[in-house]
């Protein structure tokens, strides 16, 4: 089992995870994900890897509780544990000395950005933030992207913080402007990361998404994270999590990652009649680990290397 070693909630229904995990955290590059299993009955979701340290032995995971695993998840804090973490996993992020970069995030894609943006400042990057949230209390990770970023833009939707419109405004003004533009990494909704693919398309800025679609293993063999490309059919887990935003085909995207719907939601129904109940199940296997650690066999962090 994986402790949770902190937890503190950023923004409504947005809670930030510190774990222990010491060889994930030894290993694990920026845009790398893992997979999470909350306890022995539940789904496997991925998550990308927002921070790490590797000397205190952590990770960070940063969950946004919209269906029924990520709402349970986001009911546990310090001293619990989640069952399993694989990973890390997927290709890590190309980083690199580009010149001017801009790093784009939506809602909780900010998250998913940051540690690339980070890396791309050591690289030696003008780096150039854009953070984007519905509204203010939806915008996460100002003070940590303001201190690794040359420039911040913030907007929100109703213009309660920041700029009021979408994180493609800030975009569309600096190439209106003429600024040179080396690479752009767009993280959030799904169509959030077309809308700012079909702003660079035009100016053939090349442009980076990550694409967390649905995912089962996380290494390949499901078949869950098909997704649709120009260059044919790609793998998320295994070929991404990151792909040519141009290359993507988002509708086909759109419509891979409504499948489950109705049965997610029906879940959630389910989950929230009697929510409590399902946080002790999941303490409770906390708890019977802790006095039987025979049981640990499969759950090793061993299935993280």
């Amino acid at each position: 089992m994986f402790k949770i070693a902190r937890a503190e909630i950023l923004a409504p229904d947005i809670k930030r995870f510190v774990i222990e995990a010491p060889r994930i955290a030894r290993k694990r590059q920026a845009g790398q994900f893992v997979i999470l299993r909350v306890h022995d009955h539940g789904e496997r979701i991925p998550l990308t890897i927002a921070d790490g340290d590797p000397e205190a032995g952590t990770i960070t995971l940063i969950v946004q509780g919209i269906g029924k695993t990520t709402k349970l998840l986001n009911m546990l804090g310090a001293g619990d544990a989640v069952l399993d973490l694989v990973g890390p996993l997927g290709k890590p992020s190309d980083v690199r000395l580009f010149g001017t970069v801009v790093v784009i995030g939506g809602g909780v894609g900010t998250a998913i950005a940051y540690p690339t943006a980070k890396a791309f400042k050591l690289a030696g990057n003008h780096v150039v933030g854009v953070v984007g949230g519905r509204n203010r209390d939806l915008v996460i990770l100002e003070e940590e992207m303001r201190a690794i970023t040359d420039e911040l833009f913030i907007t929100t939707d109703d213009g309660s913080y920041g700029q009021k419109g979408l994180v493609i405004d800030p975009l569309k003004h600096m190439i209106a402007e003429g600024r040179k533009i080396d690479e752009i990494l767009a993280i959030g909704p799904v169509r959030m990361m077309q809308a700012v693919a079909e702003v660079t398309r035009p100016h053939h800025i090349h442009t980076v998404v990550s694409l967390n679609s649905l995912m089962v293993d996380g290494t390949g063999m499901c078949g869950g994270c098909r997704i649709v490309t120009t260059s044919g059919p790609r793998f998320a887990c295994v070929d991404g999590p990151e792909f040519d935003a141009h290359s993507v085909d988002y509708e086909n995207l759109v419509q891979r990652n409504r499948m489950y719907v109705q049965r997610e939601a029906q879940e959630l129904r389910e989950f929230m009649e009697h929510p409590t109940e399902c946080v002790e199940h999941v303490r409770e296997g906390c708890h019977l680990e802790h006095q039987h650690p025979e049981v640990r066999g499969a759950t090793t962090e061993a299935k993280s290397q």
